[in-house]
């Protein structure tokens, strides 16, 4: 195990390893772990009771944070047309057809996130492993494959995040930048986490949410009871 730095180890020290907290009190005890130079994210990592392995019980989907990430997402729009000027009076950085796909085939990603309309697919697939090892790829269960480009490049600029549980049956998401108020980060973990709740497949057995904790981008993690923050989404 890579040795912890100082600064880490002090922070450590105001989160007790021993203890589950109630979502308010993680919530209250994260702003104390601040210790990079920058503006940390605050992030959420739950692990579910699924098993990724069987289609029927993959978790994936999407989610408008009410008060955003913090973060400039960078947006490419692939498609033609007048929807090119559409994604663009909407806030894409990048919109096109032809001249992005290109680009990317010569390694060009100076994008966070790829938003495309149905007919631009058959050209994208070309690039299906490269965006795909990225987590690049458009995809309709993500809400990057569109018709209405202009309200999808949108409220991914506002603050809409995609997610997928990985093969460990974990996902993770940011809830906002450390320098949010408390109410705001509370109010993007209710709908973030109230999000994957409503997408729990039927295939599931079993307790759903099995561990749920929240840190900073370079703090230790805060473990939440997983009952209570099922609970505390409702409130």
């Amino acid at each position: 195990m890579a040795k912890r730095g100082k600064r880490y180890e002090e922070i450590s020290q105001k989160v007790d390893k021993t203890k589950i907290y109630t979502p308010e009190e993680a919530l209250e005890v994260v702003f104390d772990t601040k210790s990079a130079k920058f503006v940390e994210t605050v992030e959420l990592a739950v692990k579910l009771g699924v098993d990724p392995r069987h289609a029927d019980q993959q978790v994936r989907g999407t989610v408008i944070l009410p008060h955003g990430t913090g973060k400039n997402v960078r947006v490419l729009a692939i498609t033609s047309g007048e929807n090119i000027q559409k994604a663009l009076d909407a806030g894409a950085d990048y919109a096109g057809d032809d001249e992005y796909i290109a680009k990317i085939g010569q390694g060009w990603f100076e994008f966070d996130i790829v938003i495309a309309t149905p007919d631009m697919m058959p050209k994208l697939g070309r690039l299906g492993r490269v965006l795909g090892t990225k987590g690049l790829m458009p995809n309709p269960k993500s809400g990057t494959v569109t018709t209405d480009i202009a309200k999808t490049v949108e409220e991914f600029k506002k603050g809409k995040v995609a997610f997928k549980v990985d093969k460990l049956g974990s996902i993770h998401l940011p809830l906002g930048k450390v320098n949010f108020t408390k109410e705001a980060i509370e109010e993007n973990f209710k709908t973030a986490l109230k999000q994957i709740i409503n997408l729990k497949p039927a295939a599931a057995k079993g307790q759903y949410l099995r561990t749920v904790a929240i840190s900073l981008t370079m703090g230790p993690g805060i473990k939440i009871d997983p009952l209570l923050a099922g609970t505390f989404v409702t409130k």
